[in-house]
């Protein structure tokens, strides 16, 4: 059976060994506290990694991202103000601020040119561009000549 088909709620050791724990974290945890951690896809292609946020209503500058070692950590902080007031007067009848930050770690195999990480944020999506080492990309198959 392929790893990645488990039916349970743990991800595959690979994908933690890989991404590290706190991706298992997220699954387990209760609704209450996931709340303000935003959804992430992990896809993995030829040339790469790629991490993408879903991080509506944020600025690309609510984010920080770090690399620490093979530590890539993703923070981000909103502040949002919800103000209703009386025109007339200008007399606020509520006031509601609401803050919330989030932070996520991965660790990065060796395998991956962490000197060459880039990111861009689009349309509330935060996408990070992770490229493995010319070494460790898969080449594709060639034919050998034989010399005589």
């Amino acid at each position: 059976m392929n790893p990645l088909m488990r039916t349970n709620n743990n991800l595959p050791s690979l994908i933690e060994n890989f991404f590290g724990r706190d991706v298992n974290d997220l699954f387990n945890a209760n609704a209450a506290s996931v709340s303000n951690v935003p959804a992430v896809n992990v896809v993995e292609h030829q040339d790469g990694f790629r991490i993408e946020v879903a991080a509506p209503g944020l600025k690309k500058d609510d984010f920080k991202l770090n690399l620490n070692h093979n530590n890539l950590t993703i923070s981000g902080y909103q502040e949002t103000k919800k103000e209703e007031s009386d025109k007339n007067n200008e007399k606020y009848t509520r006031r509601e601020f609401s803050y919330s930050s989030f932070q996520r770690t991965f660790t990065l195999p060796t395998s991956v040119d962490a000197d060459n990480i880039q990111a861009s944020y689009t349309d509330g999506v935060l996408k990070i561009e992770i490229p493995k080492r010319e070494e460790a990309k898969v080449k594709p198959p060639r034919q050998i000549e034989i010399g005589g």
